[in-house]
């Protein structure tokens, strides 16, 4: 980039993040100004642009090359059984109460590239749940939601995901669950076939569907209090009575206007429960 002020930069990003909301319907106004700033600067460097004017006509003339933006500006870091304590905790203290349900429905918010949605798929199927379970796994990133849906991952990730997959109170071999081909793994795709995955933005779009469970983990940390606000008020009106709602470790309900009407389940793993 040119000599630039920082005032001068976050006036500019400013101000093209009003144009792609006004083009694009893409709202990253309440996003955390540090993170969005870092990672658009780190866009112009691997595009070898040099200003922001660059960026803006490439944005609008090219829809591709925003695709590619969105895929580089949004967080899309991710793991297979992410924190074990956490599913090992929604194995022991929620799913044997949603087995109790005839069907479940289940909100993955924020699913990025599918890792967290097959973690989740196969605790269901252990179980014994997920013949009656439906998943929709939402994110703003249609390109990771492709990648999401085809379940296929590196296979030098496998041996710190079947650690976790153990840790997490897996009960079976995990290799039983996908096929190993040309480096890469590709799991079993029984295990989405009752996944519903489309885009979603949690900026702008509204509730569309009751849930028994919805997970938003490690997505909210990039919000600032505004739009977090938002969030939990659209995650309160999508939950059932006696719904759970699970969040990232650095993620809370406390000081939030929804926050009265949860408990904790585990503290720990910020799995809360809906009062009524």
């Amino acid at each position: 980039m040119k000599p630039d002020t920082d005032a001068l930069f976050e006036q500019e990003v400013e101000a093209l993040i009003k144009e792609i909301h006004t083009h694009y319907g893409y709202d990253f106004s309440g996003y955390a100004r540090a993170s969005v700033y870092r990672r658009i600067r780190r866009f112009l460097s691997q595009k070898h642009l040099t200003t922001l004017e660059e960026l803006r006509k490439a944005l609008f003339a090219d829809s591709f090359f925003f695709e590619n933006f969105l895929q580089e500006v949004t967080v899309n870091v991710t793991e297979m059984f992410r924190d074990p304590s956490f599913f090992l905790s929604l194995r022991t203290n929620v799913l044997p109460i949603l087995s109790t349900y005839p069907f479940i429905k289940i909100w993955d918010a924020g699913c990025s590239t599918g890792e967290e949605l097959f973690s989740l798929a196969i605790l269901l199927e252990e179980e014994g749940l997920l013949g009656r379970t439906k998943i929709y796994a939402t994110d703003i990133n249609q390109k990771v939601l492709k990648q999401a849906k085809e379940g296929i991952f590196s296979a030098s990730h496998m041996p710190a995901y079947t650690a976790g997959y153990y840790a997490a109170g897996g009960k079976r071999e995990f290799s039983s669950y996908y096929r190993s081909s040309y480096g890469n793994v590709k799991f079993d795709a029984s295990l989405v076939r009752n996944v519903v995955v489309y885009p979603h933005n949690l900026a702008t779009d509204s509730s569309f569907n009751e849930f028994h469970l919805i997970l938003c983990r490690n997505v909210l940390i990039y919000f600032n209090r505004e739009l977090q606000e938002r969030v939990f008020k659209l995650f309160d009106e999508s939950l059932v009575g006696l719904g759970y709602l699970a969040l990232g470790k650095k993620e809370t309900l406390a000081l939030s206007g929804i926050s009265s009407d949860y408990h904790f389940v585990d503290k720990d793993n910020r799995i809360y429960r809906k009062l009524s």
